[in-house]
């Protein structure tokens, strides 16, 4: 069986492929997506009355987490290209490990203005 990974879920009563539909019908993944999706939402409306941290100011601190631990991650993805002699990957995680950096600066930048530092 070939699985396809979906976006968005399909209209109701889509032909998507027969024995895709039909297997992830039968695993209840909709409802298992459908679940999250609300976990996920309950979490974020919480985010403030248990941290006390407005939901906004957390998503920049872990946006400047991920972007740090990114750029952490892709050092040694560089590293790796380097010993197997792949210079043109060495330099792509390079530029990617850039942009995380200045994803992280200017995080970084944005919550101090918003916090007064």
């Amino acid at each position: 069986m070939t699985l396809v990974t979906f976006t968005r879920r399909p209209e109701a009563g889509a032909e998507v492929g027969g024995d895709y539909t039909a297997a992830r019908r039968d695993k209840g993944w909709y409802r298992a997506q459908d679940e999250m999706e609300e976990r996920h939402d309950q979490q974020r409306q919480q985010t403030g009355k248990v941290t006390g941290t407005k939901d906004k100011d957390y998503n920049i601190i872990w946006f400047t987490e991920a972007c740090l631990s990114n750029a952490l991650r892709l050092e040694g993805y560089i590293q790796d290209a380097e010993r197997d002699g792949d210079t043109e990957l060495a330099e792509f995680f390079r530029r990617a490990q850039g942009e995380s950096r200045k994803g992280a600066e200017q995080g970084k930048q944005l919550l101090a203005s918003r916090l007064g530092g």
